[in-house]
């Protein structure tokens, strides 16, 4: 089994059960040592989400807003939103390990873990949402990962796009719905905040992941890391560094977040 080719048929593959079980017969092969390596191969051009065949894609600002943690519907809204979320991860996650090469092996594991830990994810939620009633599809999504995708074609920019601040943004929102949940519970909301605490655990881990990596190019590329990620941050998405953000210090501290860098970006005197 060759490693990149093999990666990029499971990226493309568009059913989720066939995606994972695909990953999963890879992964396996992966962790025994047993995959080629064919230096050769290019990374394909950028089309559309592997998704876009059975998913409705429209615009962010088309969604309704999630507030209704009380009805089915506003459950299996909230619940859907979330794993679309998590299977777009998987494929941002499959796409690092394949489309940079000539890094350690233990990026390539990293990436690959970080994938199989948003399979588990995606699963958790599907089942979810399978108790409402509701399957995976049944709500229109928006491809906001997938862009992010498309503007990181280099290495240091997306490992600081992605894990260092998409997915550090989930470690502020993430608390935000387990509060909401908190303050609705029933046998479901508590079921499903016990997943989303497994989730933001191992979130921190993959902006952790993420924020190695990103430092481990800056040093290789004799960059400053903290004034590299604003630069970086403020020429994909203009104007962010100038906002307040509202973070979660402690599980920004974890992931490898610098005290400087939390107070420019909340614009707070101090980071604790």
């Amino acid at each position: 089994m060759e490693y990149f080719y093999t990666l990029e048929e499971i990226l493309f593959t568009s059913n989720p059960k066939e995606k994972i079980k695909k990953f999963n017969e890879f992964y396996k092969v992966f962790l025994e040592d047993g995959l080629t390596y064919d230096e050769n191969y290019l990374p394909y051009e950028f089309d559309k989400p592997s998704y876009a065949s059975f998913l409705e894609i429209i615009k962010p600002t088309s969604l309704p807003p999630i507030k209704n943690f009380k009805s089915i519907d506003g459950k299996k809204y909230l619940v859907h939103t979330i794993l679309h979320i998590e299977y777009s991860a998987i494929d941002l996650a499959l796409d690092a390990a394949l489309r940079f090469k000539g890094l350690p092996k233990e990026y390539y594991a990293d990436w690959l873990e970080v994938a199989n830990d948003e399979i588990r994810h995606f699963l958790m939620l599907e089942e979810l949402l399978s108790e409402l009633g509701g399957k995976y599809g049944d709500f229109p999504v928006h491809k906001n990962l997938f862009e992010a995708m498309e503007q990181t074609t280099e290495f240091l920019k997306r490992m600081a796009i992605v894990p260092r601040f998409l997915e550090a943004n989930g470690l502020e929102q993430n608390p935000k719905i387990m509060e909401k949940l908190n303050s609705n519970k029933d046998k479901f909301n508590t079921k499903f905040l016990e997943a989303l605490k497994i989730i933001l655990k191992e979130e921190i881990d993959h902006v952790r992941k993420g924020d190695r990596w990103f430092k481990f190019e800056c040093e290789r590329l004799n960059l400053e890391p903290e004034n590299t990620y604003l630069k970086i941050l403020e020429d994909v998405y203009p104007g962010i560094t100038t906002r307040k953000m509202d973070l979660n210090f402690e599980a920004r501290k974890e992931a490898g977040f610098s005290c400087n860098e939390l107070k420019f970006l909340s614009k707070k005197e101090d980071c604790n």
